[in-house]
């Protein structure tokens, strides 16, 4: 028989008093249901968190401020730099942004860590006995979110990804793995077609290794790596990854250990830190009952241990554990076996309430320990910089013929610098390009030295002003730079 009589919390453990104020983001959808229950838990804890509340999400979206956070907030950040967040609906149309990559990026929470673990036999899963930890840059690469239409039929999106931040991310995933009793960190790119970008995260990654020999550390490509998560995720300890890959790889981690309503998150950085669910708002059941609270639950068991109170977070971490082991189920993980209660969000927090005290007797989990403090030195490297040339972005609406046009832009920019090549969709079309070659209104143009080398600024103004002079729209131009004499540019065919 499955008990819902609350204890008496003040039968409960009562150390580490030391009240701590947090700042509380509801959000939206199911966010003030999962919310609410998880501050009954903690006051029923006596967990000493006490919360001062902003409005952000929906409410501010509709007020006209497009960011979804009002000024005031960010002071109110600032005094109580912990914060705990439901999730947030990012309205649909022109001009609104993410609140969640607005946090992130203005206040450098820079490391998101994503543990996600099996609950066998108690949550069905085919992968029993997984227990992984995903740790995704937080601010940079796609994410910046700087995007372009540039001709009728081409939009670029700017991938980001720099020396400081990859270099704080992999000390971050090391210092957590030491920290952790973690063995094995891998880290999943796409460097064999991103050269530069990628290439550089993992060459960071496999160059700070070398301080951690005790962990294992292994570079693989993001398509076998997501393919392997779906199907082997045992193989794995610590995933660490850029932040597109980051947050496509923890759904699946979610996912393939049960449920992503079971997944908590922690978005850390050097002054301020921001704790959530990793699953989205689902305005379709706000309000039913039925939302599964475990992950904001166990982001907040995060939070306390980052707030040095690991005896609040053991405690509510077994009663969850001990709830699920009594078979109390949400409706996502509900699958109507034996001695098993459906249950809502309130009665589900209603159990857990009931056995703040209690141990599992066969699940366990581990704390997350707070990892140690480290300081950079990658970026302070210097490298001789030396301008090579210029890629020069085309826009052609017609007459696409690209020998036409190498040959016409050959005859007027000579004097200045050579042609190398011309590129559409980054295949080669000039010269000796082929006739099968898809055209679409975006040429790239690179322009080098005639004499090769170093050329000038002066150089690529002079060119511009001739394309200008000529009736051509460059919509683009991005210069080529080598350092230390390595190219820090694409190379084309034959370069």
């Amino acid at each position: 028989m499955l008990t819902k009589t609350l204890e008496n919390p003040n039968q409960l453990n009562t150390d580490e008093k030391d009240d701590v104020v947090v700042t509380l983001i509801e959000g939206d959808g199911i966010g003030p249901e999962i919310i609410g229950q998880t501050i009954r838990i903690l006051d029923y804890a006596k967990s000493g968190i006490q919360f001062e509340k902003i409005e952000a999400g929906s409410s501010v979206y509709l007020s006209g401020i497009l960011s979804g956070i009002g000024e005031n907030a960010w002071d109110t950040i600032r005094q109580y730099p912990t914060i705990l967040k439901g999730p947030i609906t990012t309205p649909r149309g022109k001009g609104y942004k993410s609140l969640n990559v607005t946090i992130r990026k203005t206040l450098g929470l820079y490391a998101n860590v994503r543990p996600a673990k099996t609950y066998d036999p108690f949550i069905k899963t085919n992968h029993s006995g997984t227990d992984i930890v995903i740790i995704r840059e937080n601010e940079e690469d796609t994410y910046a979110g700087i995007e372009h239409r540039q001709t009728r039929e081409v939009t670029q999106c700017l991938k980001l990804i720099t020396v400081p931040g990859t270099e704080k991310i992999v000390r971050y995933a090391f210092e957590f793995a030491r920290s952790n009793g973690r063995k094995k960190i891998t880290c999943m790119v796409k460097d064999n077609i991103m050269k530069i970008t990628d290439g550089m995260f993992a060459n960071i990654f496999l160059t700070i290794a070398k301080e951690y020999p005790e962990i294992e550390a292994e570079s693989m490509i993001i398509d076998i790596g997501a393919a392997l998560l779906a199907n082997r995720p045992q193989k794995f300890d610590v995933i660490l990854a850029p932040n597109l890959y980051g947050d496509i790889l923890s759904d699946i981690a979610a996912e393939v250990t049960g449920s992503v309503g079971m997944c908590g998150s922690a978005n850390i950085g050097d002054m301020v830190s921001m704790f959530e669910a990793v699953h989205g708002s689902a305005p379709d059941i706000a309000g039913k009952n039925i939302a599964n609270p475990t992950a904001v639950i166990k982001a907040t068991v995060m939070m306390l241990t980052h707030l040095g109170k690991p005896g609040k977070a053991k405690l509510i971490r077994n009663a969850v554990l001990k709830t699920l082991e009594d078979g109390y189920r949400t409706t996502d993980i509900y699958q109507n076996e034996k001695n098993t209660i459906l249950v809502g969000t309130k009665e589900y927090a209603d159990a857990i309430i009931d056995r703040l005290g209690k141990d599992p007797n066969v699940l366990t989990a581990s704390e997350l320990v707070k990892p140690k403090s480290f300081q950079l030195s990658l970026s302070n490297q210097k490298e001789k910089k030396e301008l090579v040339g210029v890629d020069v972005f085309l826009d052609i609406p017609n007459n696409r013929n690209p020998d036409v046009l190498g040959k016409n832009i050959e005859s007027i920019a000579e004097q200045f610098l050579h042609l190398k090549m011309i590129t559409n969709r980054g295949v080669k079309v000039y010269p000796k390009g082929q006739k099968e070659t898809f055209l679409t209104d975006h040429f790239r143009c690179r322009f080098v030295s005639p004499t090769g080398g170093k050329i000038q600024h002066k150089d690529i103004t002079a060119v511009l002003t001739i394309l200008e002079a000529k009736g051509y729209d460059f919509i683009k131009t991005e210069n080529l730079y080598e350092f230390d004499g390595v190219p820090g540019y694409s190379l084309g065919q034959g370069e």
